[in-house]
């Protein structure tokens, strides 16, 4: 079955204060005459822009920020029940995949130029230490999402950017629904293959068919 991904269901946008854009073109990240256009929210940014702002003093590592398509849109705080079932994620993971891939935890892929979003989840193929840089889309073999009040973005515009990025699978771990969507097989914006499991079912990755996990094993209970 083939999904249509909607991609009107995007975060706000970070606003910037003057202040914030005199920086950034202090730091060369925008020219002096962006500054307005920034202010306004008309600018758009590349991968590198963004990532050059921690060192400018405008973003910080643990801001809830992620870049796509060139906007720096604001994540929603992460809750307990969201962090719990990204732990238990990790921790089921990290033991059958040592040796076979990593198991990187809210770090960015970097889709294309202008987006680096940084699911709660990746696997992503193992290199050496000294080789350290960005990860693409090839060299993911999972991304996870874990969704509360982010399901609607998770699901459409997210969802749309990794397929057309070609990511292979995505999971969507629906919190409220205690469900997981899995979204495999890319076709332009669309994944063909989609199937959901609840918490009676249990789920393995494509890449590794033999590391199967219980939904309820990393699906907090819902309080009433």
């Amino acid at each position: 079955m083939t999904t249509a991904l909607t991609t009107t269901a995007m975060p706000p946008a970070r606003p910037f204060s003057a202040e914030e854009c005199a920086a950034l073109a202090a730091a060369g990240i925008i020219a002096d005459g962006e500054q307005a256009d920034v202010v306004a929210g008309r600018r758009l940014f590349t991968v590198d822009e963004y990532l050059a702002m921690e060192a400018a003093g405008v973003l910080y590592e643990d801001d809830r920020v992620e870049l796509m398509d060139g906007e720096i849109i604001v994540m929603p705080p992460i809750g307990d029940p969201h962090e719990a079932s990204t732990d238990w994620l990790t921790r089921l993971f990290v033991p059958p995949l040592i040796g076979l891939a990593i198991v990187r935890v809210q770090g960015s892929i970097r889709l294309t130029d202008d987006s680096a979003p940084q699911p709660d989840i990746a696997l992503v193929r193992e290199r050496p230490l000294s080789t350290f840089g960005p990860y693409y889309p090839q060299d993911v073999y999972l991304v996870i999402e874990v969704a509360d009040s982010s399901l609607a973005y998770d699901q459409g515009a997210k969802l749309a950017r990794y397929a057309a990025a070609g990511i292979p699978e995505v999971w969507v771990a629906n919190l409220r629904a205690r469900e997981v969507t899995a979204y495999a097989e890319p076709s332009g914006s669309e994944y063909a293959s989609v199937h959901t499991y609840g918490v009676g079912d249990t789920i393995s990755p494509r890449g590794f068919p033999d590391v199967a996990l219980a939904v309820s094993d990393f699906m907090p209970p819902v309080d009433e």
